[in-house]
């Protein structure tokens, strides 16, 4: 593979970020559509879902796609859904070339697409940036391959490791700078997650705000009674921006009701011992086709995911300021005796972001 063609595809892999969030239940894929080492189409795949990226690449690209390379970050579907497969918009197009690093791990599509376009002529090349798209595309093939989504948990804490002082006072530990940043994250992801002490403490709205027009992350409260107010701010917009509740199967009726009464969606999870499951919560939020989820705590939530290895990466902000050993911690007990029973996440990025330190790490 040439330096162009690592240019064409990083190109098309940035485009497909841009659609994070956005594209659920179908994956955010990026297509750059070149001719004669001009690119003539680019193309995301639209909020919600579709159009996908070929089609709009080949609408911009119109009849400059004739003998043209797309550069695609993921094996074009071969199966009629809702819009027929890309693969034959392809092939109609009369595409020379069709680069793509890696085949899709839906059972519908994979490798057929590659196989639809060879069948026809078109010249299929795999493997340019392989590992980059596969961590971009990674919500996705959890989804299709794990039957869960991809998890970020987000702590926001004092320097000593503290979301709060003593009497629950929490509001602001963080700066400006780093809230708007936890909006842009909040974007990215399909979903909010939070669980039912949070909602109830907090009160919060879990919206994306001050980012223009865009696909609101679904709101996903944990909480195995159901025991989060009726006067919240979530309840009372939940016909506005969609509200779920993954409960148990001890849940009050009478609440059932009433939340499903006002637009929720109800999701009834298993337990584990008096918790609820959090595989099986990450199953359910997968079956209704989450791809990514942002979980903001509380603790006991976020303890959870972490010691049943469902958090794919972890996003800190540290502020600089201690609470002392009477404030209330970022994580709940876990019930650890040794070090090595602790998975080590990779350090991949630390900057300062206004007075406090964000620090991104990975499995």
């Amino acid at each position: 593979m040439s330096t162009d063609d690592q240019r064409f595809m990083a190109l098309a892999l940035s485009l497909g970020r841009r659609g994070h969030g956005q594209t659920w239940p179908n994956p955010a894929v990026g297509c750059v559509i070149v001719k004669d080492r001009r690119i003539v189409g680019r193309g995301v795949t639209a909020s919600g879902g579709r159009p996908h990226a070929e089609v709009n690449a080949l609408a911009q690209a119109g009849a400059e796609a004739a003998g043209a390379t797309a550069y695609v970050t993921l094996e074009p579907c071969a199966h009629h859904g809702e819009t027929p497969p890309c693969a034959e918009a392809l092939i109609a197009a009369k595409l020379a070339c069709v680069v793509a690093p890696l085949a899709d791990s839906d059972p519908r599509v994979s490798g057929k697409g590659f196989d639809m376009l060879r069948a026809a002529g078109v010249e299929v090349r795999t493997g340019l940036m392989a590992e980059e798209a596969a961590r971009d595309h990674a919500g996705f093939f959890l989804k299709t391959e794990q039957g869960r989504p991809f998890v970020t948990l987000k702590l926001a804490t004092s320097f000593d490791g503290r979301i709060a002082t003593a009497t629950g006072h929490s509001h602001w530990i963080t700066g400006p700078e780093a809230r708007r940043m936890v909006h842009g994250l909040r974007a990215r992801h399909d979903a909010v997650m939070v669980g039912a002490g949070t909602a109830r403490a907090d009160d919060p709205s879990l919206t994306v705000r001050d980012m223009g027009s865009i696909r609101q992350p679904v709101r996903v409260v944990v909480s195995r009674r159901l025991d989060v107010p009726m006067m919240s701010v979530l309840a009372r917009t939940a016909k506005d921006v969609p509200v779920w509740l993954c409960h148990g199967p001890d849940a009050d009726r009478a609440l059932k009701k009433a939340w499903d009464g006002i637009g929720a969606k109800l999701l009834g999870c298993g337990l584990e011992g008096q918790h609820l499951d959090m595989r099986a919560v990450l199953h359910a939020l997968a079956d209704q086709g989450l791809t990514r989820v942002f979980c903001e705590g509380g603790g006991a939530l976020a303890a959870s995911l972490l010691k049943t290895g469902l958090v794919d990466e972890l996003v800190g902000f540290t502020a600089g300021l201690g609470l002392g050993s009477d404030g209330i911690p970022s994580l709940a007990a876990m019930g650890l005796t040794r070090l090595d029973e602790v998975e080590r996440f990779q350090l991949a990025e630390t900057r300062a972001v206004g007075g406090d330190v964000m620090h991104r790490w990975v499995r």
